[in-house]
């Protein structure tokens, strides 16, 4: 692949591959803020970044993609259908409220498409298997691995664990692993840097009267 990933970059922080891509938008409420797909292509992008895809796979959507732009396109209104609605889902969850059932809707109707491509194999000798996907170079290829990390997510006990960033504009979801559950940012260093100075920043005017 000729062109670098221009996603390389970019921090996958949400611990399921679902988070991550719900966190492909940095604000979905009450306005949409960093916005990082706006294509089909950056779907596959994203996947490649992801690692949900390998890099011939990708190839091939890619060009798939060309030939084929109308499907493309529905492809892509879904991925941001199912996206929207994993954020909503997960973000009822890091709250302790139920989700809404059209959210699960979406879910369960992407969950069905993917499902029955989904295939065991073994990852090396002995009987070590994971899950895989069935090559079919299928453009709603990228959007298996999210439904069904989304329906994992949801059955498992990491659903009472879901966090969403404190951070102001940001609302990044992450399986909150910290020993006491105390998490509030999605990376310390980018928005719990930014809640610290600008708390230092209101404490230092408060200090100064307010000049």
């Amino acid at each position: 692949m000729d062109k670098e990933n221009p996603f390389a970059e970019k921090d996958l922080v949400g611990g399921r591959i679902c988070l991550d891509f719900a966190n492909t938008l940095g604000q979905h409420e009450p306005e949409p803020l960093s916005e990082w797909l706006a294509s089909y292509d950056d779907l596959v992008w994203w996947a490649l970044r992801a690692d949900i895809v390998p890099e011939t796979e990708a190839t091939a959507l890619f060009e798939r993609a060309r030939a084929h732009p109308a499907e493309a396109a529905e492809i892509f209104r879904r991925a941001i259908e199912l996206r929207e609605a994993v954020f909503r889902i997960f973000s009822a969850a890091s709250a302790k409220r139920d989700p809404d059932p059209a959210d699960l809707e979406v879910l369960n109707r992407e969950l069905a498409l993917a499902m029955p491509h989904a295939r065991v194999a073994p990852v090396t000798t002995g009987c070590n298997c994971d899950w895989a996907w069935e090559e079919t170079g299928a453009l709603d290829r990228v959007l298996w691995p999210v439904a069904r990390s989304a329906a994992e997510a949801l059955t498992s006990e990491d659903v009472g664990r879901i966090g969403e960033c404190a951070g102001e504009g940001c609302q990044w979801l992450y399986v909150d692993t910290s020993r006491n559950h105390s998490r509030r940012w999605c990376v310390m260093s980018d928005c719990g840097n930014r809640a610290k100075a600008k708390r230092h920043y209101h404490r230092a005017k408060a200090g100064a009267g307010g000049d």
